[in-house]
């Protein structure tokens, strides 16, 4: 029998695994991000119908109101999810990092030879002009 508890228990989960399916439909979550959400809501579903699996579970870890136990696994898959996306978020800001350094060095570097070309057509048109018979596009001929 399925108490309040349960019954709640087992609405979030089938309502969580339908709104995670529908973010990955419509693209807006990646499968790999997914998949701890959908084992979250699985594992939630199977403890909601079944009472003798929730039962072992609740003894197992010392609770005496079995339901309460639901709410516990779903604490300790949030826990996992929170876990899983801080080392991706943490692999992200690092290749941020890393990014950003390459994109200032290779600004650097075409500074650099944009100022080394504008020098060298700087002395290209200087030598232009300082031979005899040159016309200089500024000389009216």
């Amino acid at each position: 029998m399925l108490d309040r508890a349960m019954l709640f228990g087992l609405a979030a989960a089938i309502a969580t695994m339908l709104f995670v399916l529908e973010l990955v439909r419509r693209r807006k979550l990646r499968e790999e991000y997914s998949l701890l959400w959908l084992a979250t809501a699985i594992v939630l579903i199977v403890l909601s119908v079944s009472r003798p699996l929730l039962d072992v579970l609740a003894n197992l870890v010392g609770i005496f109101y079995p339901p309460s136990a639901l709410f516990l696994v779903a604490m300790v898959f949030v826990l996992f999810i929170l876990l899983h996306f801080s080392t991706v978020l943490t692999r992200l800001t690092q290749e941020n990092k890393e990014n950003a350094q390459q994109i200032a060095l290779l600004r650097w570097q075409l500074e650099q030879t944009q100022k080394a070309l504008a020098a060298r057509q700087q002395h290209a048109d200087e030598h232009h002009h300082d031979q005899p018979g040159s016309v200089s596009r500024d000389d009216p001929a």
